[in-house]
């Protein structure tokens, strides 16, 4: 599965459209990167600019970008009202599918090890990528901005983790890190009153509010002189009451900066809890920009369970009940095509449209029988498995919600869950079995004249091979995997639907021996003969364990006909 983090740079510019052109250019230059957004600011003139990618091809970008801006920028001509440092003032990385934090952190340090080196640019790490406690704080390493780079780069606490520790009067300095995604989110209310929804925003948001003092009404501070607060109930949040006009209601508006500490789901349950006590409601929420597919399906799963409801349905399930229980399309339709940042990713890439998971069964049927030799056995193994388990899926979903069942919901969530898991893996083996088949095609397309091509053609082929080994032997080991649920739901599941995990346990057969039936055919073509000759028997003995399973399981479901 495809590792994406998100790049989010802010260039010092926001008034000149032609040298924003030029620096987004270079990003839509480098091939697999998603160039998402462009926001340019007038008043501050400083733009935000959003990409994703995988993360080399990311990094590449971010480059181009801070070198390309180092170019177009003078900072010595800048002004504007937010604070910067530099041509590029700021470039975080965030994680955003199937990779961490600390993996994150250590591509940005990468990057500022590289903008250092070839750009002579000084360059600070923050957040995850800090490498000292103090420069966690994007604020007080901007601080002093960038008049006031001379004095602190020639402060020795201050020298930059990468680059000179000299100042650039045309680029000025930058700070790269990583960070976790930041959800902008508004919630909406039923109340006009900005004093009474700054109310809700300072009893949820992380600083809270300012405690006054009973007799006088000013506020109370401690021996510093600083104000005394009263913390607020999230972490990571930062929040405000505003009036939107074009709405005619007002709003708290939030920044959930901590993610994983205040899922979004938690943010919208505080704020309907604290308008509730004040006398208010909550009547809906939007969010503002994209959010990852992993927020959605929490907050899917969240309000699945409060109802004590199997959370082991689709995605697109999950993403609608998420939708409706918090209002996100109140005040528009909610697009998961265009507000979640993996469907919009795949959304803009036409290979990914063409998929064979992508097409309904008539096309996907016809695709199969047409003049060519993939899809196949192979991606048809993939598919049988897919259904066999979902039939368990089902079988588990409709357990959960069995009338005079209600105290074994959890059971059967657990079950449907697990079983989505597998059904969702195989789905993907799929097209990943088509793309091995076409791997070796290409493969053996290539030039073949010379000893230096024949040896690259020959090694191209094996690796593809073995790909094609790799795929279906997975299968095999996901159907096998899927016999133990679906037994599981012919045992104690919903007697009405035993037939169903019967023919479920007939295609997780069909897909075990299918899939061996591509094994055994591409090993017999790999140059590796120990490699072909284990995968091979180990095929063998799954193969053996998927009919008795099988057997097993129709004597379970023909005992209860």
């Amino acid at each position: 599965m495809k590792q994406l983090i998100e790049c989010v740079p802010n260039f010092s510019e926001g008034r000149d459209p032609a040298i924003l052109k030029q620096i987004t250019d270079v990003i839509e230059a480098v091939e697999g990167v998603t160039l998402l957004d462009v926001d340019p600011g007038k008043a501050t003139n400083r733009t935000v600019v959003t990409f994703v990618g995988e993360p080399a091809v990311v990094i590449e970008a971010a480059f181009q970008a801070i070198k390309k801006a180092c170019e177009v920028i003078d900072m010595s001509k800048h002004s504007g009202e937010h604070p910067r440092m530099g041509a590029t003032d700021v470039c975080p990385l965030i994680p955003i599918a199937h990779i961490s934090m600390e993996e994150t952190a250590q591509w940005a340090s990468r990057l500022g090890e590289r903008v250092g080196r070839e750009l002579d640019l000084p360059v600070y790490l923050y957040e995850a990528a800090a490498t000292k406690p103090e420069r966690k704080n994007l604020a007080l390493i901007r601080s002093g901005e960038y008049e006031g780079l001379p004095e602190k780069l020639a402060n020795p606490d201050w020298k930059p983790d990468f680059g000179p520790a000299q100042f650039n009067a045309r680029s000025g300095a930058t700070v790269i890190g990583a960070r976790d995604f930041l959800i902008a989110y508004n919630v909406n209310l039923n109340t006009t009153s900005v004093r009474r929804a700054n109310s809700v925003a300072f009893d949820v948001r992380e600083k809270g509010r300012v405690l006054n003092d009973p007799a006088t009404g000013k506020p109370l501070k401690d021996a510093a002189g600083e104000p005394l607060r009263e913390p607020g109930l999230l972490k990571g949040v930062k929040a405000i009451g505003w009036f939107i006009d074009e709405y005619g209601i007002a709003q708290i508006s939030m920044n959930i900066t901590d993610i994983s500490a205040t899922p979004l789901h938690l943010a919208f349950e505080a704020c309907c809890k604290s308008a509730d006590s004040r006398g208010m409601r909550v009547t809906g929420s939007e969010l503002v920009g994209l959010v990852p597919l992993h927020v959605m399906l929490s907050a899917g799963k969240y309000f699945l369970r409060k109802q004590q409801r199997s959370v082991g349905v689709s995605d697109a399930e999950l993403i609608k009940i998420a939708v409706k229980s918090m209002g996100l399309d109140e005040l528009a339709p909610f697009d998961p095509q265009r507000k979640i940042i993996e469907y919009n990713l795949e959304t803009s890439n036409s290979a990914a449209q063409k998929a064979l998971i992508k097409k309904d069964l008539r096309a996907f049927a016809d695709e199969t029988a047409a003049e060519s030799p993939a899809p196949g056995g192979g991606s048809i193994s993939a598919y049988v498995g897919a259904l066999g388990v979902s039939l368990a899926t089902m079988v588990a979903n409709l357990s959960s919600h069995k009338r005079g069942w209600d105290e074994r919901w959890e059971e059967f969530s657990d079950a449907a869950e697990r079983g989505q898991q597998l059904k969702d893996a195989l789905l993907r083996a799929v097209d990943e079995d088509t793309d091995a088949f076409n791997a070796i095609m290409a493969a053996f397309g290539l030039p073949n004249g010379t000893p230096e091509e024949k040896s690259a053609r020959k090694a191209a082929v094996q690796a593809a091979t073995r790909k094609a080994i790799e795929v279906p032997f997975r299968v095999m080991t996901l159907s096998l995997d899927s016999f133990s649920l679906i037994r599981q739901m012919a045992e104690t599941g919903n007697p009405n639907s035993v037939t169903d995990a019967g023919v479920g346990a007939l295609c997780a057969r069909a897909a075990v021996r299918g899939a061996f039936l591509n094994v055994k055919i591409n090993a017999s073509g790999l140059d590796d003969k120990n490699y072909a000759a284990q995968v091979v028997a180990d095929g063998e003995k799954m193969a053996k364990q998927a009919d008795e399973a099988e057997q097993r399981i129709m004597e379970i479901v023909e005992s209860k006909i």
